[in-house]
């Protein structure tokens, strides 16, 4: 590659636990990079080893994204082919790409899509809510508060409403949901496109009355009714 031309930030969607879901253009993307930047290395190096791929990986999470920002921008500059992944999913879709996206722009660097496998789209048709019209919101606030006053701005909101969130806070979450929202349909998605796969649908009254039968790790694809 010509060393005066910049080079190439691939987001490179991959799989959310079945790693047969890689596509193949993701797979000559991942072949023919310089480097990978993901979010956690040792998530990432199980689909290389997978696929028998060995490149060099940077890690690239948050809190201290901003860290590496200066080192791929560089790479970059030098004509370098890089590729950017989640720990699972669509890179730059509630993950720390976001920050390395809007840099990379700003630096009228290529940024190229290789799209795939995303929780989002993986839920949403399944889930038998409308899906015309939906509003994603990624991880709901740490703090009940900030939760809770999020859920109560969203109460006339008609969209189906996304969140990821650890499986661990479901029965904190959906007990403040149906506090503010009150007892709306639902749709818990968790081990997608894995071998306990499995799909919790209900109200939220129903749900908080059978949580005991829910398998409490991992990460969970929320999806909840909007207002009628």
């Amino acid at each position: 590659m010509n060393p005066t031309q910049k080079g190439t930030l691939y987001l490179v969607a991959t799989p959310i636990g079945n790693l047969k879901d890689l596509t193949f253009r993701a797979l000559e993307i991942l072949k023919k990079a310089d480097a990978v930047a993901c979010e956690d290395t040792r998530e990432t190096i199980k689909l290389m080893n997978h696929y028998h791929i060995k490149k060099r990986l940077i890690s690239y999470y948050h809190p201290r994204e901003k860290q590496k920002i200066p080192l791929i921008i560089n790479l970059l500059k030098q004509g370098k082919i890089i590729a950017l992944v989640s720990d699972a999913g669509t890179p730059g879709l509630s993950d720390p790409g976001y920050p390395l996206i809007r840099e990379a722009l700003k630096h009228q660097i290529k940024i190229v899509p290789i799209p795939g496998p995303s929780a989002l789209t993986a839920a949403l048709p399944v889930s038998g809510l409308p899906s015309h019209r939906f509003l994603f919101l990624g991880f709901p606030p740490v703090k009940k508060t900030a939760s809770k006053k999020l859920l109560s701005s969203l109460k006339n909101e008609p969209s189906t409403l996304i969140f990821y969130l650890p499986t661990r806070k479901i029965p904190s979450f959906v007990e403040l949901i149906n506090e503010v929202l009150g007892p709306r349909n639902m749709v818990i998605a968790r081990e997608m496109t894995k071998v306990y796969e499995q799909f919790v649908r209900g109200t939220s009254q129903d749900i908080l009355k059978n949580i005991s039968s829910l398998t409490l790790k991992g990460e969970t694809t929320l999806l909840i009714e909007g207002s009628r």
